[in-house]
């Protein structure tokens, strides 16, 4: 038992933290209710969108191009870690590190060319179509 910490120390130092933890997060809503602002004007409730008033419903649905785009760009911003790791490490890989890179880049270059020519990047309507009508 020498230099071993018993179950029940862990324990009691977990409940330790966790009760400074909600005592710390409970004083400071304290604090901010009593040193908060209590005024209710008549814009007081009234959302501001940067000195404009606001226009439409703020829960005007997105099309599917949103959500695309942030997925590719959340997945070509991992790979741009993985690269940036990489060029850190690249003395200590050698020609083999660099060619695994190099196949790799290859493999996202492939990838965003396959995205491209599926329309993923395209944010405008199709241009097929859509002619001024004087063709021949």
């Amino acid at each position: 038992m020498n230099g071993e910490v018993s179950a029940a120390t862990s324990f009691w130092s977990l409940a330790v933290f966790f009760g400074c933890a909600v005592a710390v997060s409970g004083l400071m809503i304290l604090v901010s209710y009593v040193l908060g602002e209590k005024h209710s004007g008549r814009t007081t409730g009234e959302p501001y969108e940067s000195g404009m008033p606001p226009t439409g419903a703020a829960r005007t649905p997105f099309t599917a191009k949103y959500y695309i785009v942030a997925m590719l760009f959340v997945i070509f911003d991992v790979e741009a870690l993985f690269i940036y790791a990489w060029a850190v490490a690249l003395r200590g890989l050698g020609w083999p590190g660099y060619t695994e890179a190099v196949v790799f880049i290859g493999i996202l270059l492939a990838a965003l060319v396959y995205l491209s020519r599926m329309g993923a990047l395209d944010w405008g309507t199709s241009r097929k179509g859509t002619g001024s009508g004087t063709g021949g």
